[in-house]
C-alpha cells in the first residue's frame, strides 16, 4: 500500500498498477481486491507484490502480467514479486471493490473468512439485483472455481456469489 512518506514515483507507480482491473472479474481492479499489497521503489526499478487469491488461481500469470505491463507503460522498469504468505482471504476485498461487485451483479461475500458460519455453514446471500434474501444455492462453483451460483426466488434472477475464502 501506499503511506504518507512514499515517494512521488512510489505513488505513480501504485496508481498504475492499482488501477489493472482483474481478468476474470474486470469491474474490479487488483488493488480493489486485494492481491496487489504494496508497490516500492527498489534500485530505480518498481517493484509490485501480488498475492493470488488462491494458489491454483488460472489468471494469477495473467494478472502479474499486466500489472507489469501497467508499470512498464507509466514508464518504470518493473518486477513483480508474488506473496503467497500470509495467504489471500476475501476479507480484503476493499468496500469499494464489494459494491462494485453488488452492482456487476456478483453478491459479494457475506461473511469474515474465520467466521465460524463461512467455515462450518451456509451464508445468507442477498441477491446483488433486488437485495432480498431469498435465495438459493444452484451450484458450489460458478463461472469461475472461487463463485457458487445461486438464484434470488423473489426476483428469478441467477447471479455468481464471490464465495468466502
Amino acid at each position: 500500500m501506499v503511506t504518507g512518506l512514499a515517494s512521488l514515483d512510489e505513488r505513480r507507480a501504485w496508481e498504475a498498477a492499482a488501477a489493472v482491473p482483474d481478468p476474470e472479474v474486470p469491474c474490479v481492479t487488483v488493488a480493489d481486491l486485494g492481491i496487489l499489497r504494496w508497490v516500492r521503489i527498489e534500485d530505480g526499478v518498481a517493484v509490485a507484490g501480488v498475492t493470488p487469491t488462491y494458489s491454483g488461481c488460472p489468471a494469477v500469470l495473467a494478472i502479474e502480467l499486466a500489472v507489469e505491463a501497467a508499470l512498464l507503460e507509466a514508464g518504470f522498469e518493473a518486477r513483480i514479486e508474488r506473496v503467497m504468505s500470509p495467504p489471500w482471504t476475501t476479507d480484503w476485498i476493499t468496500e469499494d471493490g464489494r459494491e462494485k461487485l453488488r452492482e456487476y451483479g456478483i453478491a459479494p461475500p457475506a461473511e469474515k473468512s474465520g467466521s465460524k458460519l463461512a467455515l462450518f455453514g451456509e451464508s445468507t446471500v442477498a441477491c446483488p439485483r433486488c437485495a432480498s434474501t431469498m435465495t438459493e444455492k444452484l451450484s458450489e462453483f460458478g463461472s469461475t472455481a472461487c463463485k457458487a451460483h445461486y438464484r434470488c426466488t423473489a426476483c428469478g434472477e441467477p447471479f455468481d456469489y464471490f464465495k468466502c475464502i
